[in-house]
């Protein structure tokens, strides 16, 4: 009898899914950066290994250090498939913009469109860090 009850319950899967960003998530680099191209067209893909908040998880706008290629980089998450705040649009994937340590972004393009919030969580970052993110709101395409 208890042999027979291990089999049913050996089957079922009860973890909770998480839909954020969090330590080993991979992700999409939007940019046209020599090392994301790279590592895009070669199937391996960036991945989190630590968030730059308190949260312990990222947001839109957050700013994580990925590995990439055996290198360690930074980047702006600009972009979650997990669902959003009212008026936050919903991507398809985890979109990131590679940065050096001061916020400019490695690329001169960003080929995805903004969130148009971006603009705000930016300016307030560029201010109270000291990094200079508007560099990275000049080189997108669209907002929306």
């Amino acid at each position: 009898m208890a042999f027979r009850g291990m089999m049913f319950s050996r089957g079922l899967h009860t973890t909770f899914v998480n839909n954020e960003v969090h330590k080993l998530t991979r992700l999409r680099v939007v940019d046209n950066s020599e090392i994301g191209k790279q590592a895009m067209a070669e199937g391996k893909p960036p991945k989190c290994i630590h968030i730059y908040n308190k949260r312990g998880f990222g947001l839109i706008g957050d700013k994580v250090l990925v590995a990439i290629k055996g290198e360690k980089k930074k980047g702006i998450l600009v972009g979650l498939k997990q669902k959003q705040d009212k008026k936050v649009p919903r991507f398809d994937s985890n979109n990131l913009v590679l940065i050096d340590d001061n916020g400019t972004p490695l690329g001169t393009r960003i080929h995805v469109p903004i969130p148009h919030i971006l603009r705000t969580l930016m300016k307030e970052k560029t201010h109270s860090k000291g990094a200079d993110y508007t560099k990275l709101l000049a080189i997108a395409p669209r907002f929306v």
